[in-house]
């Protein structure tokens, strides 16, 4: 083995004149002479008294052309060497540690006291009843308990690479899950706080009406008060100066006005005119619309606070060949013309349906589907179970995994185990689609005057969809959340 010295000679001999450290990459020049690619290249960089002059080999000053360096791959190879002739040399001087009270070179271990003795120290008499074995010998085994430690902790460290990254996940889906719902509350106060100001705006022009027909009334009952005390002042003071007058005056023309004394009938005027009482008892109504709307307005926060925005998109590997999707996969469109679309396994093939992308195992979650019927078809919206039959005729009820309504032209109709046409105020062009999974509740309400539907209440084992149907010419629908 080479001695440290002779290492050291060598390394010397592979030095770079620029650096003085050992040669990385080395180039040879013109002159012959060898340097690190990169310590030559900053040299080449410094400019000279003479800009159009060739830069000088740093040792001997001869010129050499700057783009002219040439790998010195042998120089290389050689340098390699010389390092890996370095790092034996210094593991060599490790592996020859000597016992420091006796100098000789340790060969044993001793299992009693766990030291690590030389051949002197094995003879001791401390040591003479002890187990006593060479030192590869003895590490064997404690290298086997090691390796098994290691595949204990590394193992332990992957699950909690997997928990850390799983919870990461998770905490990302709680954060948009609240950034969704901090968005939803801003957006219905926001609409609450619009018609709250609309509300007080007709309320006040009301109470402002109500002030102005009051005081107007209050006028003209003053005026027919006032009129009615001026007639009546009237007759007394002529009836005061009659009785003031000798007895020859006062029968004077005494009977007729007598008699315009005792037929003058008194208008008795009314303050508030009953049309106006009634409009003042009747303003408390006014307010119903505000209590309405607040109800509903709590109800749907509590909704939206409640469920999850399901942001859903079709599935093209499950769309019947007459459907067309559009490329964002959030709409689609019947049509007669069939798509060249390869059969596949999870393609329905009968039922012009298609499903979500993505399946449902637990939450609650809500969606929302906006149907055009263009010319007389129908839409069928709902969940399926993930196990729907795909090929030939799909009974479209609870017992064969499908919960859906059916809206057609004029009419809805819930697909139970016998379909049952719906009573409804008005025909949805909006519907509501709310999953409950824990509970089994499939809701649908009209999006737009949030008019219950119907409800099909199941017990959820496995992944459940949200699930389309298509019919008719033009006919179409989109989704949001």
């Amino acid at each position: 083995m080479a001695s440290a010295a002779s290492v050291t000679s060598l390394a010397d001999e592979v030095n770079c004149p620029i650096c003085q450290g050992t040669l990385r990459e080395p180039v040879t020049i013109d002159c012959g002479h060898n340097f690190c690619r990169g310590c030559l290249t900053r040299y080449c960089e410094i400019p000279g008294p003479d800009l159009e002059e060739s830069p000088t080999c740093p040792l001997c000053k001869e010129p050499f052309r700057p783009g002219g360096f040439r790998p010195n791959w042998q120089l290389a190879n050689v340098v390699e060497n010389i390092e890996r002739l370095q790092l034996v040399s210094t593991l060599g001087l490790g592996e020859e540690d000597a016992c420091q009270e006796h100098g000789e070179k340790i060969y044993f271990f001793c299992e009693d006291d766990e030291m690590q003795l030389c051949v002197v120290c094995r003879e001791a008499g401390e040591h003479a009843a002890h187990t006593m074995r060479f030192l590869e010998d003895a590490a064997a085994p404690y290298r086997e308990q090691i390796h098994k430690c290691l595949k204990c902790l590394r193992k332990e460290r992957e699950e909690i690479q997997e928990i850390q990254s799983r919870e990461n996940k998770r905490m990302q889906v709680l954060l948009t899950q609240v950034s969704t719902k901090r968005q939803q509350v801003i957006s219905e106060f926001t609409h609450l706080r619009k018609f709250l100001e609309e509300q007080q705006s007709i309320l006040l022009a009301q109470l402002e009406s109500l002030d102005g027909d009051i005081l107007k009334q209050q006028d003209e009952f003053d005026f027919l008060v006032a009129g009615e005390i001026c007639r009546f002042s009237t007759l007394i003071e002529e009836l005061e100066e009659k009785n003031e007058r000798p007895a020859r005056e006062l029968l004077t023309d005494i009977r007729s006005t007598l008699i315009r004394c005792e037929t003058r009938k008194c208008r008795k005027p009314v303050a508030v005119s009953p049309e106006l009482g009634q409009r003042i008892r009747d303003f408390p109504q006014q307010a119903l619309p505000l209590q309405r709307e607040m109800k509903m307005f709590l109800e749907k926060l509590h909704f939206e606070l409640d469920y999850e925005p399901a942001h859903i998109s079709l599935d093209p590997l499950t769309s019947h060949p007459k459907l067309l999707l559009s490329e964002d996969r959030q709409r689609a469109q019947f049509s007669y013309k069939w798509q060249n679309s390869p059969d596949n396994p999870q393609r329905f093939d009968r039922a012009t349906c298609v499903l979500a992308h993505t399946g449902i195992t637990g939450g609650r979650h809500t969606w929302v589907v906006s149907i055009d019927l263009a010319h007389g078809g129908s839409c069928t919206v709902g969940v399926v179970s993930e196990d729907v039959q795909r090929k030939g005729e799909l009974r479209l009820r609870p017992e064969e995994g499908v919960w859906a309504v059916r809206l057609a032209w004029g009419f809805v109709s819930a697909l139970g185990s016998f379909p049952t046409r719906l009573t409804l105020k008005e025909q949805p062009r909006q519907v509501r689609v709310s999953l409950d999974y824990e509970v089994g509740w499939v809701t649908f309400t009209n999006a737009a005057t949030r008019e219950p539907i119907y409800t099909f209440t199941a017990s959820f084992t496995r992944k459940v969809i949200p699930f389309f149907g298509l019919w008719g010419r033009g006919s179409s629908f989109s989704l949001s959340s």
